[in-house]
């Protein structure tokens, strides 16, 4: 009787740890899979916002004073006003997904697209160039910077007239 009560429990046992090993098994498989999956679909969505943010720009550029406000999530990475290059990015460091090839510029509309090949992981920037003067808060002598917050940016975007043979499209922040 105690040796078939023994043999129970080691059963048991055994069977458990089976188990746990089969779980950390298929959670090693998975787990890189499921962070590229999240980190693609965070440059996707970030695509989109920027052609959103595009979009308002050209809204505005018909006349002098037009202003269009836009919100802008980002929960990861960061988005840079560009003033010195006259530009918008965002830059993705850390990323688990290799999205082009790295070194090589994609152009998906008018965003372009670059992948740096890090010791394990990428860096993925998205760029969106301008003809125009950006500013950001009437500055054009700087690049700001805005991190992840668990609250969308509030940005509001005014075309300034022209300044020399460029229209000047400032960009604030705003609450």
């Amino acid at each position: 009787m105690i040796n078939r009560r023994g043999q129970i429990w080691v059963e048991t046992v055994i069977y458990t740890l089976i188990g746990l090993a089969l779980i950390g098994l298929v959670l090693a498989i998975l787990t890189p899979q499921i962070k590229e999956f999240r980190d693609r679909s965070v440059i996707e969505q970030t695509i989109e916002s920027l052609n959103t943010f595009d979009s308002k720009i050209i809204e505005i550029l018909d006349a002098p004073g037009n202003k269009r406000k836009i919100t802008f999530r980002l929960d990861k990475g960061e988005i840079i006003v560009d003033s010195l290059n006259d530009q918008l990015k965002y830059v993705l460091d850390e990323s688990n997904v290799r999205y082009s090839e790295p070194g090589v510029s994609l152009s998906l509309g008018r965003i372009n697209v670059t992948t740096e090949e890090l010791t394990e992981k990428y860096k993925i920037t998205l760029s969106l160039p301008y003809v125009y003067n950006i500013t950001y808060d009437g500055s054009d002598r700087s690049s700001e910077v805005f991190s992840p917050v668990s609250i969308p940016y509030e940005f509001f975007v005014e075309n300034r007239g022209k300044v020399g043979n460029k229209i000047w499209i400032d960009i604030t922040e705003g609450s």
